[in-house]
């Protein structure tokens, strides 16, 4: 036997085990138990629930006679059913609210004011963010501050002004509309804009295209998903307001929902109308409802992919 044959065996032995992977450390606030995490998760979970309850009894009392909602608040409706009626709340409610004109007077409006929102803000953000506009940094944070001042601060003087100018209607409450929503946008929209690359531009920009054309080329339909969420965000909100339609809409023939709603209630409460008054609610509340949860996920992804950087 050679030395080589004796050598090679304790050569095997001598080879060193390979140890196993060390366990990566949790990141920062990942333990199992945290009470500050279950504090948090607690309170989500009671207000979730408490916004599902309401959603709740909203439906059912819209299904439900006057007796049944506040004798029976979180059964289910019996009474209308029974007498082949069950939509008779909501018919009540379209018939004697005026929802039939005030649905249409309240889709072009809130309608065109997203629209033209989004249509005037988007090249704003653009600017703000990408052409290097000398300050264009105060800009933005003058564009942020508009969105902390309340315009019940200042409703009076709108008002007084747009009497002057005739335009204490329909008409001027568009233009309220779109005036009060750009600062939101253009700050929303900013995000957006921030996020995509240089090399795009630069590369449209090699390509020969001028600022104008980079932009609706190539920077917009990029920005798609934010646009999509600036456009539900406004709606919903433009959709639910009511201060504003109570202060300039005098002709009931152009009321929004809002505020053919607010009409209603003292005639609903006055002849004790609360199924009616209720499925009024609903008529106002499911379409915007239903536009969320249907856009939910798009609009998740939009604001956090517009706060990428």
């Amino acid at each position: 036997m050679s030395v080589t044959d004796v050598e090679a065996p304790a050569r095997r032995a001598a080879k060193p085990v390979r140890k196993p992977p060390r366990k990566p450390r949790p990141a920062p606030g990942s333990k199992r138990f945290s009470p500050l995490r279950v504090l948090g998760s607690t309170i989500v979970w009671l207000f979730t629930a408490g916004n599902i309850l309401v959603l709740y009894w909203l439906l059912t009392a819209s299904f439900k006679t006057p007796v049944e909602i506040f004798t029976k608040p979180f059964d289910l409706p019996y009474q209308w059913f029974k007498v082949g009626k069950p939509f008779r709340n909501f018919i009540y409610a379209w018939n004697n609210a005026g929802f039939g004109e005030a649905v249409l007077t309240t889709v072009v409006l809130v309608g065109l004011a997203t629209v033209v929102t989004v249509a005037v803000s988007a090249p704003c953000a653009y600017a703000l963010t990408r052409l290097g506009v000398r300050g264009a940094g105060p800009m933005t944070n003058v564009v942020a501050i508009g969105m902390g001042v309340p315009f019940q601060t200042v409703i009076i003087p709108l008002f007084v002004v747009l009497s002057k100018v005739h335009l204490d209607n329909e008409y001027g409450l568009f233009v309220l509309y779109v005036a009060l929503s750009i600062p939101f946008t253009v700050f929303l929209m900013t995000g957006f804009f921030r996020s995509l690359p240089d090399e795009l531009e630069e590369a449209a920009a090699l390509d020969g295209a001028s600022p104008m054309r980079t932009f609706f080329s190539v920077m917009l339909p990029l920005t798609r998903g934010g646009m999509i969420t600036a456009l539900t965000l406004n709606a919903i909100g433009l959709w639910n307001e009511t201060l504003l339609a109570i202060v300039f809409l005098k002709d009931q023939a152009h009321f929004t929902l809002s505020r053919a709603l607010f009409t209603f209630y003292g005639a609903a409460s006055y002849q004790s109308e609360y199924g009616g008054l209720i499925a009024g609610v609903a008529i106002v509340v499911l379409p915007m409802l239903v536009l969320y949860l249907v856009l939910a996920r798009r609009i998740i992804t939009g604001l956090t992919l517009g706060a990428g950087k």
